[in-house]
């Protein structure tokens, strides 16, 4: 069994913000799926289980404690963290790039930051989706809480449908597979220079 894992953070206000693309990513997967009527809430997270397959999971904790939920859900489902692929906001990629790795450090995302503390290791697959850092003159975290620009709408849908495909792959195939066909995409049209 594998887990997908979008962060996000909870609430109307907060829906289409660029912190969100991990709740995009995994609501696409459960439209694909036809499990949008199946979402069940378990310890701070909403989550629905395809049947016979992956667990989407959102958590409800806000993004800064997304750990919580996940490494209780781990253990409810009994799933090495190597079967758990972290979908999320990458402000270091320019918006709409894709960029999956196995493993890794936080990298200065408070999400991925708690996953690391709670599950007790960054041994585990993440897929960043960028959303751009915008005008470093404004605060970081008032970027990220902000809705994407009318210019960058139809990148952003874009990528949000390339990142349920590659979550789709990491369940049939691996990280591995994931890395080679999205990461190499996405590095044939833009510099490469940006790995995180």
């Amino acid at each position: 069994m594998k887990l997908v894992v979008g962060l996000g953070n909870p609430g109307p206000q907060y829906r289409d913000t660029r912190h969100n693309v991990g709740f995009w990513v995994v609501d696409e997967l459960a439209r694909r799926w036809n499990l949008g009527d199946a979402w069940r809430e378990r310890d701070d997270a909403m989550f629905v289980k395809q049947p016979g397959g992956a667990v989407l999971v959102k958590p409800l904790t806000f993004m800064n404690l997304s750990g919580f939920a996940v490494a209780r859900l781990r253990q409810f489902f009994q799933v090495e963290p190597a079967d758990i692929l972290v979908v999320v906001d990458e402000v270091a990629l320019p918006v709409g790039r894709l960029r999956a790795r196995p493993r890794g450090s936080a990298g200065g995302h408070n999400g991925l930051k708690s996953l690391v503390e709670q599950l007790g290791t960054g041994e585990f697959p993440r897929l960043r989706i960028g959303v751009g850092r915008g005008d470093a003159r404004r605060d970081l975290a008032d970027h990220v809480l902000s809705k994407f620009d009318p210019a960058e709408r139809e990148t952003i849908q874009a990528a949000t449908l390339r990142a349920a495909d590659a979550s789709e792959t990491f369940i049939s195939d691996g990280i591995e597979r994931v890395m080679n066909m999205f990461n190499a995409a996405a590095d044939s049209k833009q510099d490469s220079n940006l790995d995180s």
